[in-house]
């Protein structure tokens, strides 16, 4: 299989489990240095060392992406292990459900904050090391090296979905950023796009009885779906299944791959068939 990735330097947040996982596993088999990232420190630093073990180049920054500080940390951690960014991408993220009528300041705000602010701070942060440097690029003749985001949407943010009035809001506000910086970053050719993902089988979708939590800020917030829920929703894809972790972190080597060169403010939708 041709190396769609040799020698580019990626970061994916929220790397240390699913489709995060997935995604920082298969840039490295395409040749990336991939700089994997999670809230949580044992499953980051537990699966750059994975990608090192399989012969693979990682190293692990783990962090909040919601903390303000931590996206000037996690580009400094980058430029200083491998003097370069080619592709960012914002992955990191989780859900919290709530009815309209029942649903916190709390509640809105938190979804807000993963899924707007921290991409928005990431890629602000990264200017200097994707639009900047494709600038400088330029002006001295150069062809800019390949250079990209991707942003993680989701289904529920085109659609809608019930019981995620803050998830949906924010997963379409992924959509208005992405072409925004489609449209600021590409006379410098940089590529911005999102994919948006239906039923992937992750703990974000898993039967919430499974009791799967994320911490944040000190708070227990429960993952998942009521299983019949999935059920139903599981009928209305033509593909008859959900996705795998594997399937979805496909979507976004190929948005992030040589095979996308001239597609930007995009939003890929993976999901099945789900919504055609």
């Amino acid at each position: 299989m041709t190396a769609l990735l040799e020698n580019q330097v990626a970061i994916i947040t929220g790397a240390g489990r699913g489709i995060g996982a997935a995604a920082a596993e298969l840039f490295a088999r395409h040749g990336a240095k991939v700089v994997v990232s999670d809230l949580d420190a044992a499953p980051s630093d537990a699966m750059a060392e994975h990608i090192r073990a399989q012969g693979g180049a990682a190293i692990s920054v783990p962090g909040d992406v919601t903390d303000p500080a931590f996206p000037d940390k996690l580009m400094a951690a980058t430029i200083e292990a491998y003097g370069k960014l080619n592709c960012l991408v914002n992955n990191a993220g989780y859900t919290w459900d709530g009815m309209v009528h029942k649903m916190t300041d709390k509640q809105w705000q938190a979804m807000l904050d993963v899924h707007n602010t921290a991409p928005f701070r990431l890629i602000r942060a990264a200017a200097p090391h994707m639009r900047d440097a494709s600038k400088a690029e330029q002006a001295e003749g150069r062809t800019p090296e390949p250079r990209n985001i991707v942003n993680v949407s989701s289904t529920s943010g085109l659609h809608g979905n019930i019981g995620q009035a803050n998830y949906a809001t924010a997963k379409m506000g992924v959509v208005g950023l992405t072409k925004t910086i489609a449209k600021e970053w590409g006379p410098f050719g940089v590529r911005c796009n999102a994919v948006a993902f239906g039923f992937i089988d992750t703990r974000l979708t898993r039967d919430k009885s499974a009791g799967d939590t994320i911490a944040v800020n000190g708070e227990e917030i429960a993952l998942g779906i009521p299983g019949h829920l999935k059920d139903m929703a599981t009928m209305m894809i033509p593909l008859t299944r959900t996705g795998t972790a594997e399937e979805a972190a496909g979507g976004i080597l190929l948005m992030a791959s040589p095979l996308a060169s001239y597609i930007t403010g995009h939003t890929l939708e993976v999901t099945g068939g789900a919504g055609v």
